[in-house]
């Protein structure tokens, strides 16, 4: 990078200051450096214990640090490049430095979550640095490199891509409008260009508002075959669309420009999807009950997912928004399944080998994402639960144990284990119940459930009365009110039009083409009138679908859904779209 950034600007000299907490991995760097330096010179060395500060020396290309004496430097490049190895916290550093300290920051801030954090750091963060609701450590390194960087200076993000779209990325999003223009964003999506799990993304972002908008880049697995010979990094800087193979695997690279939610703002596009604001929806049982409505308005919100805008793709996305009746969010309380925290003791598809077997009536059949069917449960294993409240009350009520001598006993041999659970305990509920019970008295009726993750969507459903895990979302028919949306519904989400509409406005992948089902996104999707001809057609054959009376038919689905949005038959997805993998 350093002989890079000295061949392009032959006439200036660089000075480079490192961070790291580790010593081992400034360490490691210096090590690499010198064997590329030892051509050059002679010694290198360097003190990397915690809290030394080291005083310029001459790095080489790769970042070898060695001392500056006289002669020892050759060669012309080397004369104009030093560099500062710092072993300490960065965050702590930057308090000490000026304003408009640096030309460009480049950062790759770890990535530890809020439960990692804990609660006091993640309050003691977000207060220092103006963050609100969930925070992981990237979000304070990026609010502090506005200050240090000069007019004009460049930022090198390289982190997690979910801040692109999740309800927890908004600080960063908030961030990189407020205070930086970003220029080039890189999802590099399945990739697996690193070790780490979490999948990345790289954003170039300057100082100040340019007037010039964002290119944006995906790069994701896919099923088509490869159509370039290029690598992927000769692909991701392409202004055209590719398939290479990278690792022995079909990477599709697409391009757009960054969208980023605000209307009537120079270089930062806009794109009509509908204007639907919806109200937040709230819990008692600390339930993930929400709702993403979207205000379309010339002001900027952060809460806005950011995603990548194609001409094709935002014509598509117009014609589905002038004939949309109704959101998903509009319509349906969505709400996750049950999260016990203690699962080894209250679930099990062998509850009868296990000795002091509870009373049947408190063991209720449970959905996981392994019985969902497009359309219908299909069930995978006899898995239940221990679910110790009383299903006829709205409100979570536990059962009296006395009354479930065989229950008691069972629970009695956890009671260590689960009286620890000091967040529920300390609240005043009771020792043996689960952490988010959910509705009781919902349980009995019809929903349409449906994975958190899956590459497909699996929209079912159910009329059994299980109670539905955690690693599942649902819709109850009580709370919808009309059967026939529930049917509108899971034809709009299970079609070809509903994975395409999620790929382009939401956009949350994981690896192998694994898609995230949370609410923030499902709330999102559209529904056509059902009061229309073509709205009751879809409706009918939705029915049919989901209580067994057709068999599947994706291509006639597809048809249907078209025609409920105007589309015509080849309306399901942007001519130019992503393609489902």
């Amino acid at each position: 990078m350093a002989r890079v950034a000295a061949q392009q600007f032959p006439d200036i000299s660089l000075r480079l200051v490192g961070y790291d907490l580790n010593a081992e991995a400034v360490r490691g760097a210096q090590a690499r450096g010198a064997q590329w330096a030892s051509r050059f010179v002679s010694r290198s060395e360097g003190d990397t214990s915690p809290g030394h500060q080291a005083r310029p020396r001459t790095a080489g290309a790769d970042g070898g640090c060695f001392d500056t004496a006289p002669g020892a430097c050759p060669g012309p490049i080397l004369d104009r490049i030093t560099i500062e190895w710092r072993v300490g916290d960065f965050l702590c550093a930057a308090t000490e430095l000026a304003d408009e300290h640096f030309d460009a920051v480049i950062t790759n801030p770890p990535y530890v979550r809020t439960q990692q954090l804990g609660g006091a750091t993640a309050q003691m963060l977000s207060k220092q640095f103006g963050l609100s609701g969930r925070i992981d450590l990237t979000h304070p390194f990026v609010a502090t490199i506005p200050r240090l960087l000069r007019p004009g200076g460049v930022l090198g993000l390289l982190c997690a891509n979910r801040f692109l779209s999740t309800k927890a990325g908004a600080n960063l999003r908030a961030l990189l409008y407020a205070e930086l223009t970003p220029v080039e964003l890189y999802d590099l999506g399945d990739t697996r260009l690193f070790e780490a799990s979490v999948l990345p993304a790289v954003t170039i972002a300057v100082r100040g508002h340019e007037q010039r908008g964002c290119r944006f880049v995906t790069a994701y697995e896919s099923e088509r075959e490869p159509t370039a010979g290029a690598d992927l990094f000769e692909a991701l800087i392409s202004p055209a669309d590719s398939v290479v193979e990278h690792a022995g695997r079909p990477i599709a690279v697409e391009t757009g420009t960054l969208w980023t939610g605000a209307h009537h703002n120079a270089g930062r596009s806009g794109t009509p999807e509908r204007a639907v604001v919806s109200a937040p929806s709230q819990c008692a049982d600390g339930a993930d009950v929400e709702s993403d409505g979207e205000p379309r308005t010339g002001a900027f919100d952060p809460a806005i997912p950011w995603r990548m805008s194609r001409p094709d793709t935002d014509e598509w996305l117009g014609r589905i928004a002038a004939a949309t009746w109704r959101t998903f969010g509009d319509v349906a309380r969505i709400r996750v399944g049950i999260k016990t925290n203690a699962d080894r003791v209250f679930i099990s598809d062998r509850w009868e080998d296990r000795p002091c077997c509870p009373e049947p009536e408190l063991l209720r059949e449970l959905l996981t994402h392994h019985d969902l069917a497009p359309w219908r449960i299909a069930r995978a294993r006899d898995t239940r639960v221990l679910y110790p409240y009383e299903i006829s009350c709205s409100c979570r009520t536990p059962v009296d144990l006395s009354e479930y001598p065989d229950a008691a006993a069972y629970l009695a041999q956890y009671k260590d284990t689960l009286a620890a659970r000091d967040y529920l305990t300390g609240t005043g509920r009771e020792w043996f119940e689960i952490w988010v019970p959910q509705r009781p008295h919902l349980w009995c009726r019809p929903k349409v459930v449906f994975p958190d993750i899956s590459v497909a969507p699996r929209f079912a459903l159910d009329r059994s009365g299980a109670v539905v895990n955690g690693d599942c979302y649902w819709m109850s028919l009580a709370d919808i009110g009309d059967e026939r949306i529930a049917y509108l519904l899971m034809g709009v989400a299970n079609s070809t039009l509903g994975l395409r509409f999620y790929d382009a406005v939401c956009g949350n992948r994981l690896y192998a083409g694994r898609r995230r089902w949370i609410t923030q996104y499902v709330t999102r999707l559209p529904l056509p009138d059902p009061n229309t001809d073509a709205g009751q057609r879809l409706t009918d054959l939705a029915r049919e679908l989901a209580n067994g009376a057709a068999e599947p038919d994706a291509a006639l689905l597809d048809r249907r859904v078209a025609a409920a949005f105007g589309l015509g038959d080849t309306g399901v997805g942007p001519p130019e779209g992503r393609q489902a993998v």
